[in-house]
């Protein structure tokens, strides 16, 4: 498990990022920016994606971690 745990890192946090790039989207910028067309704007999009992104992948790993970690405390009292 551990030679393939980058690989499952790497794709679920690309996949979270794009979610999450997706997911804002659908936020009206136009509230808060002053060009929403701009630049500065579309760095904060994906800034900001990149922020939750990373934030719900950590979220998806460590409960995956956990999970292993667990079942290993399962097996070994036997």
């Amino acid at each position: 498990m551990s030679s393939v745990y980058p690989l499952i890192t790497i794709v679920v946090s690309i996949l979270c990022i794009g979610l999450s790039w997706w997911a804002l989207q659908a936020f009206r910028f136009d509230l808060f920016t002053k060009k929403v067309d701009s630049a500065q704007s579309k760095l904060l999009q994906i800034l900001l994606s990149i922020f939750i992104g990373h934030g719900v992948a950590q979220f998806f790993l460590e409960y995956l971690s956990s999970s292993l970690l667990l079942g290993n405390l399962f097996s070994s009292a036997n």
